[in-house]
């Protein structure tokens, strides 16, 4: 450790003591009260396998290659003697099975002169092609993983690149001693703060598990999680031992971010107050950051902030989105997202997408992953819709109803976005994806229920003709009445086969019963053929959107 970056004791000091097996007592200069620090030779009930990590900055990696090594007595005894001769220290040493190249770790100020004096020492052998010259990456950093019961703990290793890995830090170099006391190795510098914070956090180090949370989106469901999460912080921290840290929120004109988190109280106020952002800037200081074990959480319906998605799983920060636009887009770039966020070993999740907080999506991949089929999807995804057909009557016409989804928030600021079908395509086209099929938005079949020439024009304009269509929807409610049916506008995914569509149903359906804003999903598949799976509750509102993303990010925890 002291060898590595942890200054407070000066190596050499060690020696004299450690060989008359003294203890050593280590005091914090600034809390000299405090218990401290002894090191010793054994350590009774020490169950921690790892101890400490250090780390050293300024480190250069000199690589050594050529055929001419394979099973050459001596080359090893050439590149050290050679450097001591000229006193240049080489601090870390790895070698490859094969013995055509040994990588050796020197500080940067070494660099220059190293690479020298190999050169000089194998320039015979680089002048004829057996070997070549030699190459040198600077500006690196060397990280020490310490700990005596790490000889008898299995998995360090795994772990430890594991959670590098996962996190998007690539290993350069890796030395351990047969001892199994210290596994060394080499990162980009501009990776160590990440890969110390990562492996503090992962490695028995820490109490507590941290995922640090960009927030995009203030409006009702973001505002809602935001205080959903701040509620539920303490719980998390002392129950699950699970630490939801907001490093960043931005709305459509600012962002703010703070490495340490965030104060909820008052972040609108501090938003108001920030620089003017943008998505990309937003992308580029999250990247910037670095941050582990990194979420982003999308909570508008900006095309540009889910243009951000793939750069930022490519540089392995999850995302959840509540945002249906990557999803229902093109299917080539919702199988890339899917297959980057795999490729990547960060998550990508979108249950929201449809049915607010009810787990549809994640159903479907439970039964795929389980080996069952989707056959068939039958389902009412627009709380909108299921409102404005539950209103309908004698008395509250057509054109009403609408007015009031719209007053009661179910409906978009446009409600032609609703009822001209687009946002039920886009929920079946993401179920009937995730279910495993390949289908674009133009592939489902539309019947739809008002004229195509009303979507035309301006918002006022559809509102003033809206109330032309009452007559028409009241003859044929009362036809409906009176066969004891009601109206469900119906998304139905068969065999890959997808339509939209308004349908009567009767009493005996599945959908006759459906209450206000609420979402029912029938999926039929190969084991639950004669009886279809049945999922339905709210499939709209802010609150219950905001606690489906909540529940995103808790499967990223995976506490």
């Amino acid at each position: 450790l002291c060898n590595f970056g942890a200054k407070v004791v000066y190596p050499p000091t060690i020696y004299p003591v450690c060989v008359k097996n003294i203890p050593i007592k280590v005091k914090n200069t600034f809390n000299p009260d405090g218990q401290g620090t002894i090191i010793k030779a054994h350590i009774e009930n020490n169950q921690k396998p790892i101890k400490g990590l250090s780390s050293i900055k300024g480190t250069t990696v000199i690589t050594v290659t050529g055929l001419s090594m394979v099973g050459v007595v001596g080359v090893n005894r050439r590149i050290f003697s050679s450097l001591a001769n000229n006193g240049i220290s080489v601090f870390l040493v790895s070698q490859a099975a094969s013995e055509n190249n040994t990588s050796i770790g020197v500080k940067d100020e070494d660099a220059d002169n190293a690479v020298k004096v190999l050169n000089e020492e194998f320039r015979l052998e680089i002048e004829d092609g057996r070997m070549f010259p030699m190459h040198a990456e600077s500006g690196l950093a060397t990280v020490a993983v310490v700990g005596e019961n790490m000889r008898r703990t299995p998995g360090i290793s795994g772990k430890l690149f594991e959670v590098l890995g996962r996190s998007g830090i690539s290993v350069i170099a890796i030395a351990q001693g047969a001892s199994e006391m210290n596994i060394s190795f080499v990162v980009k510098g501009s990776d160590l703060r990440k890969a110390l914070n990562v492996l503090h956090d992962s490695l028995f180090l820490s109490e507590y598990k941290v995922l640090n949370l960009f927030i995009c989106g203030i409006g009702t469901v973001g505002g809602k999680l935001i205080e959903q999460i701040k509620s539920q912080y303490e719980e998390l921290k002392q129950n699950s031992n699970l630490k939801l840290k907001v490093v960043g929120i931005a709305s459509s004109k600012n962002a703010i971010f703070n490495h340490d988190g965030l104060n909820l109280d008052n972040y609108r106020k501090e938003l108001k107050e920030s620089e003017p952002s943008n998505p990309e800037h937003l992308r580029d200081v999250i990247l910037k950051m670095n941050i582990f074990n990194s979420v982003f959480v999308d909570c508008t319906a900006s095309k540009e902030v889910a243009a951000l998605y793939q750069s930022l799983l490519e540089n392995n920060i999850s995302v959840i989105a509540a945002n249906k636009i990557a999803a229902s887009g093109t299917y080539d770039d919702y199988y890339h997202l899917k297959q980057t966020a795999i490729q990547r070993g960060v998550k990508f999740r979108f249950e929201t997408n449809v049915g607010a907080g009810l787990p549809i999506i994640g159903t479907i991949n439970d039964l795929r992953n389980s080996g069952d089929k989707i056959l068939k999807i039958e389902a009412v995804l627009s709380g909108t819709l299921n409102f404005i057909f539950n209103e309908i009557g004698a008395d509250v016409p057509f054109s009403e109803t609408v007015k009031r989804a719209k007053e009661q928030g179910y409906s978009e600021p446009d409600p032609r976005i609703d009822l001209s079908g687009t946002d039920v395509v886009r929920k079946l086209v993401i179920l009937t994806r995730e279910a495993g099929y390949k289908v674009e938005q133009e592939d489902v079949e539309k019947h739809l229920f008002v004229p195509d020439d009303y979507f035309q024009g301006s918002v006022e304009d559809f509102w003033r003709r809206l109330p032309e269509l009452d007559a028409n929807f009241e003859q044929r409610r009362q036809l409906l009445a009176e066969e004891g049916k009601r109206w469900r506008f119906v998304a139905t995914m068969e065999h890959g086969k997808t339509n939209v569509a308004l349908k009567e149903v009767d009493s005996n359906h599945p959908f006759y019963n459906l209450e206000g804003s609420n979402n029912i999903v029938l999926l039929t598949t190969d084991r639950y053929k004669e009886y279809p799976m049945q999922i339905q509750g709210y499939g709209a509102g802010a609150s219950v959107t905001a606690a489906g993303v909540f529940a995103n990010i808790m499967s990223i925890a995976n506490i």
